[in-house]
């Protein structure tokens, strides 16, 4: 279905690519990784047909259909979410404002008088408006969106709300080819893995380019990687490429070294021999041999890499941060009412939980960053906090240059110093005297980074750390954490970094904190369930620590006997309860599945078509049932996971 052939691109005298070829079919999973400025970003640009290649061309199917979310915001109107989600035509989006209108009986404006006609119902059923409604609905369901949201206008919300719109959008269009650039940065945890899952069953085929190990390892069936200007294609998940690759290397670097060895003695023999009139065409030969060989290029690495550790901070006491009956609201949106938190020294705290529920809140109460409106927070003896935003630009002045930025630090350092820290991360030469404010987010991560290395703190704060970094810059911030003999409390959406640094887990939800004291796939087993969407909103506290043995007296044991009864009554009506409102549920998803069944029959028989305004009826009560489906489906699940719980106990 896509085909670059013989591609080549330079921008000033820099190559990027040198005849690179890619062949793309139907139903591939595909992986683009590379450091960041090899040129991924400029490989889509050419297959979407937004810059030209230097030779070469890229070879589409006839008629395919290409879906595409960059990496940047993409432009919006005066569409609501829905609206933006189903904008798979300007027609599907005109038709429904009008449709719109009419149920809200609103006029229908700026229209002309032959566009308000009697068919726009079998118009927008006839171009599959309504099953698209209820799918673009369902998908926005699952990137976290509330009900509430659908109808607001998408341009009220933030940037990262409208690109998960966007993507409700392409996800709801089921392009051929799927290209996504960066897509989990605007996401939390509880929607990316709803988003991995999804795209599993996608019936296109998808070209990616994430940072995000465990995402590509989910999803992708072959990494392509951009090397040396060239494109080398790995068959499997990440994981896999790298033992290929590292293999290759193996291999490269011994057939290189074999072929020098060989040229060496080809050329010695030329040099010693060449003189002598007897041996003289010999050696001539052995040059031309040398000539006609394709040489092996020295198999060397491009990508430059972040190379840092934390200084080792100066020890706190046990309990590093305390936070006691903390009550926070924005305006009338009440955040939390009397929560209690506490870090102790050497802990790696992971805080996860639904967007909106209060993890960024909460990281900037314990840096200090918000006051809440009650309650105490307290630092632990010697404990010296560092606050590392999610974005950015709260920590960095934009006017300055990065080494001006660096140099504005409580911390006595000189100017070779902080040059010497900045060019561990990859700002060298002129680089250091940028502004601010052209660096991309990668370079702002790094320069954020060097900023807490200059004023080295033993209570990291770290709000999405890994956002815009590459793998290499990751890997680099994690083996750093990793030697951190501190305390650090992060928030991330990356699974791969939470699994090798959280060794505790809390769950924020509904202005509550649930405490897992273990790693994540403790966590994950803690909660039992049934996938790690599920796990991620179950809000079950568990009582892990040891009971105390008591000895207990005669009347003890008859009065502990009668309230062990109470409590097997009050869990047997608890259950009885549960299983009612499961079965419940249960009665309404089969009515609501017969229902749907009888209306997709009726809808198909030609006999519908013979009265008029039937199909829109039809149409109109199919969505109605496909979005009650939606919500209860999931209710459902929930319910009896809840059942298979309490049965456990």
């Amino acid at each position: 279905m896509l085909t670059l052939s013989g591609i080549s691109k330079a921008y000033g005298g820099r190559v990027l690519f040198a005849d690179v070829t890619l062949q793309l079919n139907r139903g591939d999973r595909v992986g683009l990784v590379g450091p960041n400025g090899a040129g991924k970003s400029t490989l889509l640009s050419m297959i979407l047909g937004e810059e030209s290649a230097d030779d070469g061309e890229v070879i589409l199917e006839r008629n395919i259909t290409i879906g595409h979310l960059p990496q940047e915001s993409m432009p919006i109107g005066d569409e609501t979410v829905t609206e933006l989600a189903m904008s798979v035509s300007p027609e599907m989006t005109k038709l429904r404002r009008i449709i719109k209108a009419w149920d809200n009986d609103h006029p229908v404006e700026a229209l002309h008088p032959e566009e308000v006609h009697d068919n726009v119902h079998d118009r927008f059923n006839e171009l599959g408006g309504y099953q698209l409604e209820a799918k673009a609905k369902q998908i926005l369901a699952g990137l976290s969106f509330r009900e509430k949201d659908f109808d607001r206008p998408a341009k009220e919300m933030s940037g990262g709300w409208v690109m998960r719109a966007h993507l409700a959008r392409l996800l709801a269009q089921e392009s051929d080819l799927l290209i996504l650039d960066e897509p989990t940065n605007h996401l939390d945890l509880d929607s990316l893995i709803w988003f991995q899952e999804y795209l599993q069953g996608y019936p296109g085929a998808i070209l990616v380019i994430s940072h995000d190990r465990e995402f590509l390892n989910s999803l992708v069936g072959s990494i392509v990687e951009i090397r040396m200007s060239k494109l080398n294609r790995y068959r499997g998940n990440y994981d896999e490429f790298l033992v290929q690759r590292e293999a290759a290397e193996v291999q490269l670097l011994a057939a290189y070294k074999n072929q020098q060895r060989e040229i060496n003695s080809l050329l010695d023999f030329a040099r010693r021999f060449g003189a002598k009139a007897s041996k003289a065409s010999q050696a001539q030969s052995k040059l031309k041999q040398v000539d006609r060989m394709e040489k092996i290029e020295a198999p060397t690495s491009e990508a430059r890499k972040v190379s840092f550790t934390f200084p080792q901070p100066q020890r706190s006491g046990l309990k590093a941060i305390t936070l006691k009956n903390i009550h926070f609201a924005y305006g009338q949106n009440v955040v939390y009412t009397g929560i209690d938190f506490e870090a102790e020294r050497g802990q790696r705290v992971v805080l996860v939980g639904p967007n909106g529920a209060g993890k960024s809140t909460l990281l900037k109460i314990l840096g200090d960053a918000l006051k809440p409106s009650a309650g105490e927070r307290e630092l632990g003896h010697n404990a010296k906090a560092g606050y590392y935003s999610q974005y950015r630009v709260d920590m960095l002045d934009m006017t300055r240059s990065v080494l001006e930025e660096a140099l504005d630090t409580p911390s006595r350092v000189t100017e070779q110093f902080v040059r010497t820290l900045l060019g561990s991360f990859l700002f060298v030469g002129d680089d250091v005297f940028k502004k601010v404010s052209v660096l991309s987010g990668g370079e702002k991560s790094r320069l954020a980074l060097v900023k807490l290395l200059l004023d080295p703190p033993n209570l990291l704060l770290m709000d999405e750390p890994t956002t815009h970094l590459d793998m290499n810059s990751i890997d680099a911030l994690l083996f750093a954490l990793d030697q951190f003999e501190g305390t650090l409390v992060f928030i991330s959406h990356d699974v791969y970094f939470i699994r090798a640094l959280a060794n505790r887990v809390v769950h924020v939800s509904g202005g509550q904190l649930t405490n897992y004291p273990g790693d994540y796939q403790y966590f994950l087993d803690k909660t039992k369930a049934v996938s790690a969407r599920h796990a991620l909103t179950a809000g079950t506290k568990l009582e892990d620590a040891p009971k105390k043995v008591v000895q207990k007296t005669g009347a003890d044991r008859k009065e502990q006997k009668r309230l062990e009864a109470q409590q097997r009554q009050a869990r047997s009506g608890e259950r009885k309860q549960q299983q009612q409102l499961v079965h419940r549920l249960e009665k309404e998803i089969e009515e609501l599945e017969a229902k749907q069944t009888k209306l997709t029959v009726e809808l198909e028989s030609q006999e519908t078509y013979n009265q008029p305004g039937r199909a829109a009826q039809i149409n109109r009560e199919l969505v109605e049932v496909q979005t009650r489906l939606a919500k209860v489906t999931p209710e459902w699940e929930k319910q009896a996971a809840r059942m298979t719980e309490a049965d456990a106990v």
